[in-house]
């Protein structure tokens, strides 16, 4: 068993690669190829805990692949000096069970959801976008725009975040660096980063919206993966009224996300008109309509990103000798 800690998994999981990969994990998703189990969760109450599983099997041939992500989220250990979050993905070999590889999560989460933004702009966003507002400065931010950066020729970048020291950290740390050699504008409203913007990325913990929707540009396009609850919208309801709304996965978006189940509920989306993008890759006429039309991917996130992902960085690593191997 290969084990890649989170510098490792970051070396052997290119973008573009990852991007290419939750396409065909999009499509496998909605043409029935992909098994996925709905996640089983532990409560740990006694130290405020909870321990989820998420499992998942593609079986398409060209792209089998075969894991299980554990993610444990414990309240109490910030104050323990430890990290909120702790997440692992078990690669197994999928003609045998054999485990095959033991990857930290955080990493290989964090490039897999910017990649599936990526993979949605680059089908539902217009080809001559340049300017792309950024919500949030986390983590995720940073694969947003790597991703985004990745499939659009970005000519600016635009980042807000309540949080102002976060906020001037994220651009000091990403200014200037990697794909990010463009002019980065660090926004001291919402609207100011809105204006004008081509594609919007949403990576906040926001149980309101982030933005005004009379500000937002026609044909502009936005990845929303910040909320995770039925509590939580980032995006305005008067924006879902009037974009067209593509999610990773009908079933986990009506369960997870406060923008599918609360517009269906306020009225601002019927559900029949909401789009899978695996459907909208399989045939591109299902995707943008026109340069005006506003476009929309909702992501809660599912395990089949995590065994595609897994299955790439688990070949990369061994081709490029990174990683510890033990004898189980």
């Amino acid at each position: 068993m290969l084990i890649l800690t989170a510098d490792d998994c970051r070396q052997a999981l290119t973008m573009m690669e990852c991007i290419d990969g939750m396409k065909q994990g999009f499509k496998a998703v909605s043409d029935g190829s992909a098994i996925i189990p709905l996640r089983s969760n532990i409560p740990v109450d006694k130290h405020q805990g909870i321990s989820l599983f998420m499992p998942a099997y593609i079986a398409e041939s060209d792209n089998a692949s075969l894991a299980v992500k554990i993610v444990s989220v414990f309240n109490q250990n910030p104050a323990k000096g430890l990290p909120l979050i702790h997440a692992a993905v078990l690669v197994l070999d999928d003609e045998t069970g054999q485990i095959k590889a033991l990857i930290e999560g955080g990493s290989l989460t964090a490039i897999r959801t910017g990649a599936a933004s990526g993979a949605a702009t680059d089908l539902l966003a217009n080809r001559q976008a340049k300017v792309l507002a950024l919500f949030g400065a986390g983590i995720q931010a940073a694969t947003q725009m790597e991703a985004v950066c990745s499939v659009r020729n970005i000519q600016e970048i635009r980042v807000y975040a309540p949080n102002e020291d976060r906020l001037q950290l994220f651009v000091d740390t990403h200014r200037g660096q990697g794909a990010t050699l463009r002019n980065m504008v660090k926004c001291s409203s919402p609207n100011e980063a809105l204006a004008g913007a081509d594609i919007i990325c949403t990576a906040t913990t926001s149980a309101e919206p982030v933005f005004n929707d009379s500000n937002l540009k026609a044909g502009a396009h936005i990845n929303a993966v910040g909320s995770f609850s039925p509590e939580m919208t980032e995006i305005p309801f008067s924006t879902l009224s009037r974009a067209r709304v593509f999610v990773d996965s009908k079933e986990a978006a009506a369960l997870e996300s406060g923008e599918i189940s609360q517009g269906i509920a306020n009225n601002a989306l019927q559900k029949e008109d909401i789009l899978e993008l695996g459907q909208a890759l399989a045939n591109e006429k299902l995707g943008r309509q026109s340069s005006t039309e506003i476009t929309l991917f909702k992501s809660v996130g599912n395990a089949v990103q995590d065994a595609i992902a897994g299955k790439i960085a688990l070949q990369n690593a061994r081709n490029l000798g990174l990683g510890t191997e033990i004898a189980l």
